[in-house]
């Protein structure tokens, strides 16, 4: 091995060695520990450059083919400031529909990204091997809702978002700002998005008592699933526990919150109906998503193709007008019964006292808690029914 003499003294001996004492490169090479081809470089710099040619020499290339040019570096920061949350890969998508040519390498956009401080290193997230990517077919075809928290108004008021998202698309359909997620707003916004978007075969939601009580103590029909059933809606709903049943409308709210609520706080519901609104927007329309092969939501929930005729909208129970004369209003017994036109029936011992509407129909009468659909049974008198118009109850 060199011993412990400068290196270009080193080398000089060696070299000396060869020209001057007439030794064999072999020879040298094992007496200095290098090998034959460091020796005769060593030689060839000597010849043409005398002594201090044997010094170290940059390993730095003098041309670095793949460096981003300073113009295009410039253009991915611009990207990433105007889209915080946006990553090499939509940086690079962007720049393919701009018409960039040559475009840099997804690590080269990275690179850049990470010398500029733009890159926040996170942890990758387990997947579990039993973990299976799935969605529907076409358009339409399911909708997944949920309500979400965390909407902060700067009196301190915290607000909640009925959301939903068309499965096959990732298409946000609703995102309906409320202080209280009760039937009413919640039912109201949904009525909203089936107004908008047309009627979904299905619905898939969690076990929340807005969304259903169809397993709850005294199981009745709650206005959401109502509204589904009259427009042939198929409410599906989660197991208990199972986050990654709805996990679509799970991972829209990581976005939602990390680039809309996170560190925010609101003056108004009006202000924030309205910049979600707007966000909603960008999310649908400019957003590319790689699941969907770097499409936007919008490109792929558009190209639905008609399968017939489109079914009509029925939200008669959400506009029910309770001050008409097929509306009576009854004060439940002690033991949990009502009357009307002498045929009493049962809505539960645990709502005695409390004051419910019911709608008179020739064949069926229909309880209702506010907006909670308590039991629905075959009207068997044909008698007067008293005191037709009822007072208007408030909603839950």
């Amino acid at each position: 091995m060199l011993m412990e003499l400068s290196k270009v003294e080193q080398r000089y001996d060696a070299v000396v060695a060869i020209i001057r004492d007439g030794l064999s490169v072999t020879e040298v090479a094992e007496k200095f520990g290098v090998s034959r081809q460091t020796l005769y470089r060593w030689m060839a710099r000597y010849e043409s450059g005398g002594l201090e040619s044997l010094a170290d020499r940059s390993h730095r290339p003098h041309h670095v083919p793949h460096q981003m040019p300073a113009v295009l570096e410039a253009r991915v920061l611009e990207l990433r400031r105007q889209h915080a949350h946006w990553g090499p890969i939509s940086i690079l998508h962007q720049l393919r529909l701009g018409g960039t040519e040559p475009l840099p390498s997804h690590m080269a956009v990275y690179r850049a990204l990470s010398r500029h401080g733009l890159i926040e290193e996170r942890r990758e997230r387990k997947r579990l091997p039993t973990y299976k990517r799935w969605e529907r077919g076409r358009p339409m075809e399911l909708w997944q809702m949920d309500v979400v928290g965390g909407v902060l108004l700067t009196d301190g008021t915290e607000c909640k978002v009925l959301t939903g998202v068309d499965d096959h698309s990732r298409f946000c359909v609703c995102a309906g700002v409320m202080v209280r997620a009760t039937a009413r707003p919640v039912c109201g916004f949904f009525a909203e998005a089936l107004e908008r978007h047309g009627v979904p075969e299905e619905i898939l939601t969690d076990n929340g008592k807005v969304f259903t009580n169809r397993f709850g103590r005294h199981p009745t029909e709650v206005l959401f699933d109502k509204i589904c059933r009259e427009n042939g809606i198929t409410h599906r709903l989660t197991a208990p526990k199972s986050p990654t049943t709805t996990g679509k409308i799970e991972r829209f709210h990581r976005t939602l919150r990390t680039e809309f609520l996170s560190g925010r706080a609101f003056s108004s519901l009006r202000t924030v109906q309205d910049e979600l609104d707007a966000w909603v927007v960008d999310y649908n329309t400019v957003r590319p998503h790689q699941s969907l092969k770097m499409a936007t939501p919008a490109e792929r929930f558009l190209k639905r193709e008609a399968l017939g005729p489109e079914p009509t909208l029925d939200l008669r129970s959400f506009h029910q007008d309770r001050s008409g004369d097929d509306w009576v209003s009854r004060t439940v017994s002690l033991n949990g019964t009502i009357s009307v036109s002498n045929q009493v029936f049962s809505v539960g011992k645990h709502r005695g006292g409390a004051t419910i509407d019911v709608h008179v129909t020739e064949g069926l009468l229909e309880a209702w808690d506010g907006m909670e659909l308590l039991k629905t049974v075959l009207r068997t008198s044909e008698g007067v029914v008293r005191k037709k118009r009822a007072e208007v109850h408030g909603s839950h």
